[in-house]
Parts: structure tokens; sequence; C-alpha cells
């Protein structure tokens, strides 16, 4: 049995020394299989890595991928989409005329406008506007102009004005939900750059031959230059344009401004009257921190939806609380956005004018003339007041500023048909200018610099 057992020991043996023969084997098979697919794996990888330094890359992936086709390339970066503005140009007795040349002047069929005569102009006034807006072509069939027919009574210092000021802002948000900023003007504001402006070369500066026309006609040659909405084509959204201070608090402010309190006739009357004090002084309030500034403004359209929505109490609030505050036009937008932290810290600290004030100050500006316009134009605003009703200083803008004459709609890259500019091309045509390098300059200044957070709510 010993023996037995002895023989049966070897061939177990003999048998597991066969196994581990054949296993050497197949691992060794198995090594020279992975070896060329190793190689393979390599060279992959070093002509990838110099197809992507020579630009080849795309070439390689398209021919060499094994599994699945790559991935589409990542989108382009989002281009700056152009704004469109919302304006008011408001005006009185006797502004007919120039708040018409005023909204030529502004025109462009991306923006929406508002255009209102107070209840101080004559009916017939008020139905003249709204008849040349009616009759107007090119406003007809754009449909982006509105006349407020039912007029507002307004007092430049009570709070008539910001009255007047929220309902053309309520119209305008309810025309439309693609507009950015809001602007207010007067019949007595005037552009000083383009919104989609060209620049004009008479025949002579390209021997070209006479045209079939007047020597006079105004459009010969156009190459598009868009002023206004390039250059806030590159700001936030969300920036509104407040000129403002809280140095109200002095001691002559608190008693000149803060303290007294006011009523408005326009409230109430149907005629024009003068606001009133009454013999009662209020204390400063402790509930919000005052500021005054200047009555025009450009918001941006979220927070002039706060203001005329009111989803906070705030905007409110300081609305009753300004009824009864001198020139409150010059401080309700200021004291709200200053209080309201999610907006404090969007406000930039101009209010887009050029305003020469007289020395020492008077109530009103002073009344802009041709002396000004070396001023005006190097401050790089886009608007300036207070212009004269027939003023030679406006016809001089027109001519070396805005392209414009005969009273004609600004020329713009969107101009096509015959007479020029009587139907619409592409909106989006637009080119800079030196009108846009101007405001462009104003803008580095306000809100592309430090002067930005420093001059905000202080």
């Amino acid at each position: 049995m010993d023996r037995g057992y002895r023989c049966t020991d070897r061939f177990a043996m003999e048998i597991m020394k066969s196994m581990a023969a054949f296993a050497r084997l197949t691992m060794e098979r198995r090594r020279r299989r992975l070896w060329p697919l190793l190689l393979v794996s390599v060279a992959l990888v070093l002509l990838s890595v110099a197809a992507s330094t020579v630009g080849l890359l795309p070439y390689f992936r398209t021919v060499f991928y094994l599994t699945a086709p790559p991935l589409p390339p990542p989108p382009p970066p989002p281009t700056a989409r152009i704004p469109r503005l919302a304006y008011l140009v408001s005006g009185s007795k006797g502004d007919l005329d120039r708040l018409w040349r005023a909204l030529r002047a502004l025109y462009h069929p991306r923006n929406f406008y508002v255009v209102h005569l107070d209840r101080e102009a004559p009916a017939m006034e008020r139905q003249a506007l709204a008849a040349r807006v009616a009759n107007d072509s090119l406003f007809a069939a754009v449909g982006n102009v509105a006349v407020i027919e039912k007029a507002n009574m307004v007092t430049y210092r009570g709070p008539t004005m910001v009255a007047n000021t929220l309902h053309a802002g309520a119209l305008l948000l309810k025309q439309s939900e693609d507009w950015d900023w809001f602007i207010n003007l007067s019949a007595s504001d005037y552009p000083l750059v383009t919104q989609d402006g060209i620049k004009i070369l008479p025949p002579f500066a390209i021997n070209s031959p006479p045209l079939p026309k007047p020597p006079n006609f105004w459009i010969l040659f156009l190459i598009p230059m868009a002023d206004i909405l390039h250059a806030f084509s590159s700001l936030p959204r969300n920036i509104s344009f407040v000129e403002h201070t809280s140095r109200l608090a002095c001691g002559v402010c608190r008693e000149q401004r803060a303290k007294p309190v006011i009523v408005d006739p326009g409230l109430y009357l149907d005629k024009k009257t003068n606001v009133f004090w009454v013999s009662q002084k209020r204390d400063l309030p402790t509930a919000f921190k005052l500021f005054t500034g200047s009555a025009w403004v450009a918001l941006s359209r979220e927070f002039l939806e706060f203001c005329v929505w009111g989803w906070d109490n705030l905007p409110r609030i300081l609305l009753m609380y300004y009824t009864n505050f001198v020139s409150a036009p010059e401080g309700y937008f200021q004291t709200v956005i200053c209080n309201a932290p999610e907006f404090a810290g969007t406000v930039a600290n101009h209010d887009l004018h050029y305003i020469s004030w007289d020395v020492p100050p008077k109530q009103h500006p002073h009344v802009l003339t041709l002396d000004d316009l070396p001023q005006m134009v190097s401050s790089g605003a886009p608007f300036a007041r207070k212009f004269p009703r027939d003023g030679h200083v406006l016809d001089r803008i027109d001519q070396q500023l805005l392209g414009r004459a005969n009273g004609s709609i600004v020329p713009g890259g969107w101009c096509v048909g015959y007479p020029p500019c009587s139907e619409v091309g592409d909106m989006a045509a637009l080119r800079p200018g030196k009108g846009a390098e101007r405001v462009a300059r104003l803008m580095n200044g306000i809100v592309r610099s430090n002067k930005f957070a420093q001059n905000q709510c202080r």
C-alpha cells in the first residue's frame, strides 16, 4: 500500500509541474500580445500631443477616434446685447415745437418714447402734439411713440413732477418688457450724441456727380456710427444714473429743504400755481436717510419696477413723505435708491447731463449758448440743458454732432427707403463714432473706476 501511495504522489507532482509550465507559457504569450497594443497606445498619445501643438488635433480626432466622436466645441462667448432705451420727454406751455424737435433728435426705432405736455399747455398744443405723432408715417409704422393725452398738472418744485415721471415709467413698463433704461428729459434738454449716428460725406468730398436733388438735401453718403446705444451696450444693465449727495444734512440745508412743509396745489387744482409753505416745521427723519441731487435720471428697468410696482413698502413711504417736501424731484429717487440695500450698490453718481450753473447758483441753471458748446462736447455727457426755445446753439449741435438738418430724424444705420429714413432697415447695424468715444470716456470715469463705489450714497 505504501508503494501505491508513493506512485500516486509522483503522478500528482508531475501534473502540477505540467500545469505550472502551461501557465508560464500562457502568461508569456499574453505579454507578447500586450506589447504591440501598449506601443500603439503610447504612439497615439504622443501623436495627439504633437498634433495639438500644430493645430492638427481636430483632424487627428476625426480620423483616429476609437469609441465615440468627440464632443462639439463650446459655444462662442455671448456678445453684449444692444440695449433699448425708454424716454420720457415732457414740456409745458409754449414747448410744442421744441419738444417735437427734441423727440426727432432722440428718435431710434429700437427705443420707446412717451411725450407729455402738461395741463398748463393749451389744449390746442396738446392736440397738435398727438396729431403730429399719429400722422408721422415712421412713428405709426414702428409704434414706439406714445402721447399722454390726459395731461397731468406738473409743478417743478412739488411732488407732481415725481408723479408724472412715475406715470410715464408705468406706461413704458406696460408698453414693453424689452427695454433696459428709463431716461427722463424735458423740452429744454437736447442730445449731444446720436442714438445710432452716421457720418455724412458731402459729394464734393469724393468728387461725385451732382445729384438730382436740391443742394441742401442732407442725406448724401452715410457711414453708420453708433453713439449712445453702443456706449451703453457694455454697461451692466442694473446700473442707474442718479446724481446724489447727503449733504442736505448741513444746517442751512436742513432749514431750507428738509424741515419746511409745503403743499403743491397741482395735486388738487386745475390751474398751475406755485407751491406754498405752512408755518409748522418737521424734524429730520430717523427711519431713513435723506439724499438730494438732480431731477434728471437714467434708471435701470429693475429699479424703476421697484419704484412703480412697490413690492417693498419703501418707495410708497417715501412718495408720501416727499408729497410735502420742497423740490421733491431732486430727492425722491435719490433717497429711494440709497435706502434700498439691493440697489444702493448699483447707483452711479451722475445725471448724464452737462449743466452750467450760475455763481452763486440760482434755482434754474444758466441758459446755454454757442459759447458753451466746447464745454458741452468735452464733458462727454450725452445730454445737456437748459437750452432756449430759439437758439443757434441747437442748429450748431444738429450740424456738427448729430448730422441732422431741416427738422429731419437723426439718420442712422437703420435708415433705408426714400426719402431717407422713411423705412426701417437693420436696427442692429451699429458702429462706434466720436460720440460713443466721448460717452465711453465718461463711463470710464464714473462706472469703470474706483469712483463708482467711492461716490455711492455718501
